[in-house]
C-alpha cells in the first residue's frame, strides 16, 4: 500500500517521499518566512498513477530513450516494450515509477526503498533488485542508487524531479544553471543520442 513519508534535517530542510515510485512529492527550503516547495508536483496524490512528466520520480530499469526499443547484449538482441512512439523510454510501460516500491528503513532524515523486477519485465533479461536512497543532512538532499542482477543486462537509474527554486506559481525563466561538463551528447529528431560528443560552449 502506497505511503508518504517526510524527512527532515536539523536545519528545516524537509523532503516527502512516496512509495509509489519512490518519488520525491515536496522538497521544502527553509526561508525568511517559512519553507519554500522548490520543485514540482501534483497536489492530487492519485495523480502519480499516471505520471506522464514523471514528476519527482525513480525511472528505470533504463533512464532515457533506447532507439526502436532494441538493444544488443553479449550478441543477442533483447526487444522491449515501446512507450515513446517507436522508442522505448524511461523503462517502458511499466518503469520503475509505475511500481510500488519496499521501504526497508526509514528514519527522521533518510529511507531506503527497494524494488524488484523480475526477469523479462518489458523485455530486460535478468531480475534486477534497485535500491533508492534519500537522505537529508543540514542544506542538502542525498541521492542514492544501487542495483543488483541475476544476469547479464543493462541499468542506468535516474531521479526525473523538475526544480523551481523560486517555488510554486513562479517561472524557471530567471534562473542560470552551471553544468561543469567538457562535452555533450547531441540528439537527433527523436532525442536519441547520436553517439558523437560535442565540445561545451563556455
Amino acid at each position: 500500500m502506497e505511503k508518504t513519508y517526510t524527512l527532515k534535517s536539523k536545519t528545516g530542510l524537509e523532503l516527502s517521499c512516496s512509495s509509489w515510485g519512490a518519488t520525491i512529492r515536496n522538497l521544502k527550503v527553509p526561508v525568511k518566512n517559512g519553507n519554500l516547495d522548490v520543485v514540482l508536483g501534483y497536489s492530487d496524490c492519485g495523480a502519480y498513477r499516471d505520471n506522464k512528466f514523471y514528476f519527482g520520480s525513480s525511472v528505470g530499469r533504463v533512464a532515457n530513450r533506447i532507439a526502436a526499443g532494441k538493444f544488443r547484449l553479449d550478441g543477442i538482441e533483447y526487444s522491449l516494450q515501446t512507450n515513446n512512439g517507436p522508442n522505448h523510454l524511461h523503462g517502458g510501460v511499466k518503469g520503475f515509477d509505475k511500481v510500488e516500491w519496499k521501504v526497508d528503513t526509514v528514519t527522521d532524515d533518510a529511507i531506503t526503498l527497494s524494488y524488484t523486477s523480475p526477469d523479462g519485465e518489458e523485455g530486460y533479461p535478468g531480475t534486477v533488485t534497485a535500491t533508492a536512497g534519500y537522505v537529508v543532512s543540514d542544506n542538502e538532499v542525498t541521492i542514492l542508487y544501487s542495483a543488483t542482477t541475476t544476469a547479464p543486462t543493462i541499468v542506468n537509474l535516474t531521479n526525473h524531479t523538475y526544480f523551481n527554486l523560486k517555488g510554486p506559481g513562479s517561472t524557471i525563466l530567471g534562473h542560470e544553471l552551471m553544468v561543469n561538463a567538457q562535452h555533450y551528447t547531441p540528439v537527433d529528431a527523436d532525442c536519441i543520442p547520436t553517439g558523437m560528443l560535442e565540445c561545451s560552449k563556455v
